[in-house]
């Protein structure tokens, strides 16, 4: 899986609320369709787009499959969005550093 695939699953609005009522923890396909606008069979076909994206797994339980957040898939997905966060760390570090106004930490102008 890669980045690209995790983004456009998760592009879509509906699919990402199925995805995100996995985040308490495994349910069954009914338990997460409760409350939402679109059918049982429909919550099935997101399903399978976010497995096919590696974002989530299940498991048979009984006549079941439980659906859980696949902490591997999302790999390809937080490495990508680190990168992002790693560059604003260092921003925000050199911005800290060089201090407000062109001063630095200790209070002494900067030379331009």
């Amino acid at each position: 899986m890669t980045y690209g695939t995790a983004l456009a699953a998760l592009a879509d609005p509906t699919r990402r609320d199925v995805f995100e009522r996995l985040e308490s923890g495994p349910k069954p396909v009914s338990e997460i369709a409760r409350g939402l606008p679109v059918s049982r069979p429909a919550v099935s076909q997101h399903l399978k787009v976010l497995k096919e994206a590696g974002l989530v797994a299940d498991r048979p339980e009984g006549t079941k499959r439980i659906y859980y957040i696949d902490p591997n898939g999302l790999a390809a997905l937080r490495i990508w969005l680190d990168r992002f966060w790693d560059r604003a760390l260092e921003n925000f570090r050199a911005q800290v550093e060089g201090g407000v106004d062109g001063e630095n930490t200790n209070g002494k102008r900067n030379k331009p």
